[in-house]
Formats: structure tokens, C-alpha cells, sequence
């Protein structure tokens, strides 16, 4: 039994592996006519059990944890342990389960955090993004349609990620040359030069204190939008609960675990007020 995660007296996801390819782990478990598994759910006095194969390979560990619904594609983000998990439409209900236990059971399970979507809401999502990312590169790159789309497919997401690719990765898009990249980079180089200009000169007129100014995780564009949203000293930005930073900077560019982390950096030193008069006390 490789992990265990329990709704006590309503449900159960077991996930057990056999080291020996002879032996069926499931069925061990099972056994013969249920009989085994039935003896356990008694004794849990009628605690659904779901037991099902444990994986070495993430991805499929949770496709395995949210059955038994039907998984189409799983979009997994290492770095922040969390994932989303497509389903066709009417699988939705399901993969979520009454009352959100099986996402969570699963979750649980894989110790990972899990979003479901459905197909319909992944490829809604999905042309609203490159609609916007195509506008975005028509504007600031001064590019036709088919250029810009070109951009958006090949992955590239921002004018940063034009600006900072290798010449020979922008050469490498379909239809593009050398001479193409270059001049991509030069555009994308000037708007972000002279857009830095502007925040920079707006930012001035905000009296915005330095110490958010330089807070780690806020760009220069995220410090204007909170200049100009009252936010300007640590303790105003302190104050803020992770959605509000969030609906002021773009929720698009932040997600919630890094306005959280954010939030907290500036609460710091409210700690260390507090913790100041106490050790004084000591002396």
C-alpha cells in the first residue's frame, strides 16, 4: 500500500503496487468474490473503499486517482505541485464527485493540487488566450495577423519572450528568417524600452515608497497599477487580501500563491514590530 487518503465513514482511495508482475495488486486486495475488501468495509462500518493502481509516473497516478471518471489530458505545473486535469463534459460531475471527494480524495492521495476543467472550458480558454496574445503582438510588434498568430503557436506568450529568445529560436518559426527575428527583436526591444519609460516617469508622480517599489515579485507595471490604486506604502500593500492585490495588478499576471507570498513579505515587519517590545522586556 503505497498512500492512503480517507473522507472517514463516506470514502476511501487506497493506492497499492505489486513488486511482483505474477501478482495482481488489486485483486490481492480484493480478493476472492470481494471478499477481502468486504471484511474492511465492514469493519469501517460501510466506508466506500476504491483501490487502485499506484504510479511511478505522476501524471497517470492522478488520471488512476480520479477514477472513476474518465481523464482526457492532464497539464501539470512541477514547480508549484499543482495541475489541472481535463474531462469531457459530462464527465464533470464525476471527476469532481458529491460534494468535491473525489478531486479531493485524490488530491489527497497524489499530494498534488488538483483543478478539473472540461474540454468545452479548456478550449474556451484556450482561444481566448491566443486571441489575446495575437492583439497583443499586432500591437506592440507592429505585425500582421499571420505573423502574430505564428508567434502565438510557436508558444511564445509575452514581448519579454520575444525580446530575450535566441535569434536562431525566432528563425527557427515556420516562415521566419534571420532577417525576420531580428527585426521582431528590435520592435519588441523599443516598445519594452519605451514602456519602461513610461511606468518609470508615471511611477514618480505616485509617491510610491521605495520599499514597494522594490518589493520581490512586483513588477514595474504592478507597481504603477497599485500606485495608482492608493496602495503606496509597505503597509498598505500589507493590508490587502490576495484577491484584491490581484484584481488591482491583472489577475492574468499573478497567480494566487504569489500574491500570497508577496502579501506575507510585506507583513514582515509587522511581526517584527510586535516581537520588538518583548525582547526589551527581557533586557
Amino acid at each position: 500500500i503505497k498512500a492512503v487518503a480517507r473522507d472517514p465513514g463516506s470514502r476511501a482511495k487506497i493506492a497499492v503496487l505489486s513488486h511482483d508482475s505474477s501478482i495482481d495488486p488489486i485483486g490481492a486486495c480484493v480478493g476472492m468474490r470481494g471478499s477481502r475488501v468486504q471484511a474492511v468495509v465492514q469493519e469501517l462500518q460501510g466506508e466506500k473503499v476504491d483501490i487502485i493502481p499506484w504510479s511511478n509516473d505522476t501524471a497517470n497516478f492522478i488520471v488512476n486517482a480520479l477514477a472513476p471518471a474518465e481523464v482526457s489530458k492532464v497539464l501539470m505545473d512541477e514547480e508549484k505541485n499543482k495541475t489541472e486535469v481535463v474531462v469531457p463534459d459530462d464527465q464533470l460531475s464525476l471527476a469532481i464527485g458529491r460534494r468535491g471527494q473525489n478531486v479531493k480524495l485524490a488530491s489527497q492521495l497524489t499530494g498534488w493540487e488538483i483543478d478539473i476543467m472540461t474540454e468545452t472550458e479548456e478550449s474556451e480558454r484556450r482561444q481566448k488566450d491566443t486571441r489575446e496574445r495575437t492583439e497583443l503582438f499586432k500591437a506592440t510588434l507592429d505585425v500582421d495577423d499571420v505573423i502574430a498568430h505564428l508567434l502565438v503557436a510557436e508558444g511564445y506568450a509575452t514581448v519579454e519572450d520575444i525580446s530575450d529568445s535566441a535569434v536562431e529560436d525566432l528563425a527557427g518559426v515556420e516562415g521566419f528568417d534571420e532577417e525576420i527575428a531580428t527585426e521582431l527583436q528590435r520592435r519588441g526591444r523599443e516598445y519594452l524600452e519605451k514602456r519602461d519609460a513610461e511606468l518609470a516617469e508615471r511611477l514618480a508622480s505616485l509617491g510610491v515608497a521605495e520599499d514597494v517599489a522594490n518589493a520581490e515579485g512586483l513588477t514595474l507595471a504592478m507597481v504603477v497599477a497599485l500606485g495608482e490604486a492608493g496602495v503606496k506604502t509597505l503597509d498598505d500593500l500589507a493590508d490587502l487580501a490576495s484577491d484584491e492585490l490581484r484584481e488591482i495588478v491583472g489577475e492574468s499576471t499573478i497567480d494566487n500563491d504569489a500574491a500570497n507570498a508577496i502579501i506575507m513579505k510585506a507583513r514582515e515587519h509587522w511581526f517584527a514590530d510586535e516581537a520588538a517590545p518583548a525582547d526589551e522586556a527581557k533586557v
